[in-house]
């Protein structure tokens, strides 16, 4: 087997990833096109149990849904939700060579700027720093032109018409967000309720140079929960409140510190740092689905983005990031609380009623007052001015006229004399049975692909100078490796009949014949195989065989009978290896 060299563990896992399945760049007979990956035939199970988990972890559980929108949207859409206004990134391009780079990134890499500084500048500061700096282009040397803004949705057409502007979508959020009103019938008209999408996003990033970090097409997961804001409190918080999350305060940031503050979820919501509870609950969620993919609680930190970071959506955004050998903190999600700002867009640009109706507790009587003007009176008083009288007093407060009429016996309203025979002033009672409301969002919203290469990362460890995946066993792309001890004498045959029962039983089941034992072993070690299962001659006469541990390369042996149910249990965190048979010794 290969052996792993003192590298930078991003590249040990790349050369890892593009030799034995599992992605490596798109397109490569024409050269290759940057922010494109290929996932193989390992990437594309390990991405979909990743993704499996997620539905396991937020959907399932709560009983909300999932649903599956357009990748391709009209233009509309995204000037409704500022899109188009705000989804801009500055530019330069190199005079020499013409490669285009993204401004910031180049500032954070060769100015030794941080995100928090770039995120500010305009176009004509960006321009000075790079003067005053000499940052060239990393591929040539040559120097930059003016910086623009670039518009990061790819654009096309919808049919033949040039005037159907569309986009491909950037996130997923609209696709739930526009279908609102269907999918609140569909929850039997109660708040609150989740919607999540799962699907491809297409960003025109200008320089991806991140691996799966910074894709051009990638899979996005949006979870947009939906709330009553005069009710915030979380039912299911009292299992949580304990929890102890690691922020990276805005206050502490605009220090210029990165000091960590420890606090538990009911800390930080008494302390005003989280606004609203479901948003704290879906970070602890979002913790705990990243410690079972193998990052642990002290590599993972919530960082607070400041006014000019947010999202244009968002009143109060934390972003969860892990930490990387290569990029140091890196986002794999970002907690954003959006208000009501989306579906009031798309109400305003639809004109479709976004609100619904919440019925109060007990019918409130309250008295109604209005100002009526009678044009009659007011016609032949104002003659060509009638007009703006009777929308000004459309305007007046009911109470300030009354008082100026009861004590001065008229009203000026922006120098014309209002008299009491000018206006009717109406009072009748009206009872309210409930009122019409939209309702608020939190969204927890992951990077596939990131989730997909943190859990890599993670799993990759050296065992006497060999490489492990040691993958959790619930995401592990192949689950059991069936090996015959040696090439002859009915054992390969008898193993193929145990790895068609796996099969049949349900389970990514890899059958290998090839070479020694031992080198079958470490292959399947590479790949993050969690149990290997071998067939021996005393299989042949007593049916039982060997079961092998990925991360301990201990054995214990059971019957070929037992299997299944070992395994389901096993595979379910019901059972625990030692649980499987008895020990071997080895």
């Amino acid at each position: 087997m290969p052996s792993a060299k003192k590298q930078d563990k991003f590249t040990l896992v790349s050369e890892l990833a593009k030799r034995r399945g599992f992605f490596w760049p798109s397109f490569e007979i024409y050269g290759g096109v940057g922010g494109f990956y290929t996932y193989g035939p390992l990437g594309a199970l390990l991405k979909r149990r990743i993704e499996d988990k997620f539905r396991d972890f937020f959907i399932r559980r709560f009983g909300f849904f999932e649903i599956e929108s357009s990748v391709v949207m009209p233009g509309k859409v995204f000037e409704a939700s500022g899109h188009v206004e705000h989804f801009q990134e500055p530019m330069v391009e190199c005079l020499k060579c013409k490669r285009k780079f993204r401004a910031d990134h180049l500032l954070e890499e060769f100015a030794g700027m941080s995100s928090m500084e770039t995120e500010k500048l305009s176009l004509d500061e960006i321009r000075k720093i790079i003067v005053e700096r000499d940052i060239r282009c990393p591929d040539c040397g040559g120097e930059f032109g003016e910086p623009k803004y670039f518009l990061t949705m790819f654009a096309t057409t919808i049919g033949p018409y040039s005037d159907a502007v569309g986009y491909g979508r950037p996130e997923a959020a609209q696709g739930i967000f526009v279908e609102f009103k269907r999918l609140y019938e569909l929850s039997r008209e109660r708040l609150p309720f989740g919607v999540v999408q799962i699907g491809h996003a297409l960003r025109n990033e200008i320089s991806p140079r991140q691996g799966l970090m910074r894709l051009r097409e990638f899979t996005i997961i949006d979870l947009e929960f939906f709330f009553d804001p005069e009710d915030t409190r979380c039912t299911p918080l009292k299992e949580v409140e304990n929890e102890t999350l690691r922020f990276l305060l805005g206050e502490t940031r605009l220090k210029g510190s990165e000091e960590i503050t420890e606090l538990t979820v009911k800390e930080a919501l008494e302390k005003g740092y989280v606004k609203v509870d479901w948003q704290a609950f879906f970070m602890v969620l979002a913790k705990k689905f990243m410690a079972s993919l193998g990052v642990p609680p002290e590599k993972q930190r919530f960082i607070e983005k400041l006014d000019w970071e947010k999202a244009h959506y968002a009143v109060q955004s934390f972003d969860q990031e892990v930490y990387l050998d290569r990029w140091g903190w890196t986002e794999v999600s970002g907690h954003a609380y959006r208000t009501d700002y989306d579906l009031k867009q798309h109400m305003k640009f639809s004109r479709v009623d976004m609100r619904i109706f919440k019925p109060a507790e007990k019918p409130i009587e309250r008295e109604e007052v209005k100002i009526t003007p009678i044009p009659a009176k007011i016609g032949p008083a104002f003659k060509k001015d009638a007009a703006k009288i009777m929308e000004l007093l459309s305007k007046v407060d009911v109470k300030e006229l009354e008082r100026s009429f009861s004590t001065k016996g008229f009203y000026m309203l922006e120098g014309f004399k209002i008299l009491p025979e000018h206006v009717q002033i109406i009072r009748r009672k009206v009872v309210e049975r409930g009122k019409r409301f939209i309702p608020h969002v939190v969204e927890p919203s992951f990077g596939s692909d990131r989730l997909f290469y943190v859990a890599l990362e993670y799993a990759y460890q050296l065992k006497e100078n060999r490489v492990v995946l040691r993958f959790p066993r619930d995401i592990a792309p192949v689950q059991v490796g069936v090996y015959p001890l040696v090439s002859r004498d009915g054992l390969p045959e008898k193993a193929m009949e145990v790895h068609r029962m796996l099969l049949n039983e349900g389970f990514y089941s890899e059958y290998d014949e090839s070479g020694s034992i031992g080198r079958r072993y470490a292959r399947a070690d590479e790949i993050g195989v969690p149990l290997g299962i071998t067939v021996d001659y005393q299989t042949l006469e007593d049916g039982t065989v060997t079961i092998r541990d990925r991360d301990s390369w201990s054995q214990v042996r059971n019957k070929i009978k037992a299997l299944p149910e070992l395994l389901h249990g096993y595979f379910r965190y019901k059972l625990d290896f030692e649980d499987l048979g008895e020990p071997v010794e080895t």
